[in-house]
Order: structure tokens, then C-alpha cells, then sequence
């Protein structure tokens, strides 16, 4: 068993209030996990107005797959919503 975890560190420019943010935010989560069917939420910078940290995780009983399935989800982050300027992603695998 393998446990993915994808950490997502986004810069929203222009974002002037909590609540624009989340309009930002919220789609995101929504549709990782849609497309994706795993557990996604925002877990730092909650209380900034310009930056979010997104936590996704997958569990599978593939080493290999977990790896290639959270880097699919970091590309489909940065490509299908460029107003959100991706600062770095991290995957950890336990």
C-alpha cells in the first residue's frame, strides 16, 4: 500500500479579499476531486488573500502509479487554470 500525497503552493495576483479567493479556490477542489477521485483540500495560507496551499491525497497499492497520478494532477493544476500561478508542488509518498 502507498499513500500520495501532493502538496500544491498557488499565487492568486490580483486577489483582493478572502472571499474572491475562495471563488478562486473553491472550482479547484471541486474538480481535482471530480476528475481525479481523490481527497483534496486547502490546508496553509488560509488566512491570505493572494496564496493557497492545496493537499491532495491517493491511496494504491501501486508505488508507480501513485507517483504518476498526483504528477498528472499537478500538470492539470498549472494547464487548466493559468490565473492561478503555481509556485510549487511537492509529492510525498509513504
Amino acid at each position: 500500500m502507498t499513500i500520495g500525497i501532493l502538496t500544491l503552493h498557488f499565487f492568486i495576483p490580483g486577489c483582493t479579499s478572502l472571499k474572491e479567493k475562495r471563488s478562486h479556490i473553491k472550482p479547484v477542489l471541486v474538480r481535482l476531486r471530480r476528475e481525479f477521485n481523490i481527497s483534496v483540500a486547502e490546508v496553509d495560507r488560509q488566512d491570505m488573500w493572494q496564496e493557497s496551499v492545496i493537499a491532495c491525497a491517493l491511496i494504491s497499492n501501486d508505488h508507480e502509479y501513485t507517483q504518476s497520478a498526483l504528477q498528472q494532477v499537478a500538470g492539470f493544476s498549472e494547464h487548466n487554470w493559468p490565473e492561478l500561478e503555481l509556485l510549487e508542488h511537492h509529492i510525498e509518498l509513504v
